[in-house]
């Protein structure tokens, strides 16, 4: 890539279907990448000034030195990270196409986008495999280690995916019926979330692990059903699924009375949580358009292009 060319990306958002929690302990997880995008523009500049211009505000410094900004803080342990191979300074301009509010994914997004086009800028060609391993030490350099790199598998390669942690596996799934979504209007941040969950696990260690095991049996049972086009069963681990969610703390009175009220819906296989929970999202699989929720429906479908994809 040459270093005076201007350097678009796009990664999608991506929502969790099974596997939150118990990944970060071994079990498969399912998600997939949805029609809902970051855009990074990344202008050079002649000098070594960085520039970022965000909705989530605006960033200036000197490569050499790259201060904290709370708000950018993803995008700028990216610039840490690439700073030593970046040919100079430029202007990094972030685009999203869903608010931050929102649960999907859009620190990962932001990152994989990010991650992509410094590459290229350093004009470097990493397997996909090498860009991955950057992009979820940038996750875990802001969120102290914590992360799957789940969502940030799925903002990478697009589509619907299988991914375990260790040792890695990533395998691409077959399509899957229409998804609802919908926003309860509020989450915790999942830091936040995974902190409170390992505060109940230290009390009830040996029920906590039986509640993984469930769980990554439930994930592998729900890869089964993908590959075999088995909705009804899909669904029936979905709820399972949720359930579990229940027990492991991370389903309140408004998330449980939205997956209730969305297992109504004409069509409706099954429906829980997405995400780490305490707020976010509720998917559902079969889509019911016409039902009346709490709650905000998000329009979306899988996206089969991720950040690594030309676009």
């Amino acid at each position: 890539m040459c270093a005076s060319s201007t350097i678009r990306v796009s990664a999608p958002g991506s929502i969790m279907l099974l596997g939150e929690h118990a990944v970060l302990r071994g079990a498969m997880a399912i998600a997939c990448a949805v029609d809902k995008y970051i855009h990074v523009t990344l202008v050079p500049r002649s000098d070594r000034l960085v520039c970022v211009e965000s909705a989530l505000g605006d960033y200036r410094a000197s490569l050499d030195e790259l201060p904290d900004a709370p708000a950018l803080a993803f995008v700028v342990a990216a610039l840490r990270r690439w700073r030593p191979r970046l040919p100079g300074g430029f202007t990094l301009r972030i685009e999203s196409e869903f608010s931050h509010t929102v649960g999907l994914g859009s620190s990962a997004a932001v990152v994989a986008a990010s991650c992509v086009a410094l590459a290229r800028f350093a004009g470097e060609t990493p397997t996909p495999e090498c860009l991955f391993d950057e992009a979820l030490a940038v996750i875990h350099d802001v969120q102290q280690g914590r992360g799957s790199g789940t969502d940030l598998a799925a903002s990478l390669y697009g589509g619907l995916i299988a991914y375990r942690v260790e040792p890695r596996q990533l395998e691409p799934l077959p399509g899957l019926p229409p998804l609802g979504l919908w926003y309860v209007g509020y989450k915790m941040k999942t830091p936040a979330v995974l902190a409170l969950v390992e505060g109940h696990a230290a009390r009830y260690p040996e029920l906590y692990r039986g509640l993984d095991q469930l769980m990554a049996d439930c994930s592998e049972r729900a890869v089964a059903a993908i590959r075999a086009q088995d909705w009804r069963a899909l669904g029936e681990l979905m709820n399972l699924y949720q359930g579990l969610m229940d027990a492991l703390g991370v389903c309140d009175r408004q998330l449980a009375a939205l997956v209730y009220r969305l297992r109504e819906g004409e069509g409706v296989f099954g429906s829980k949580i997405s995400g780490s929970g305490l707020g976010d999202c509720v998917v559902t699989l079969g889509h019911d358009p016409a039902l009346q929720a709490p709650g905000e429906p998000i329009d979306i479908a899988i996206s089969a292009c991720g950040a690594l994809a030309a676009r």
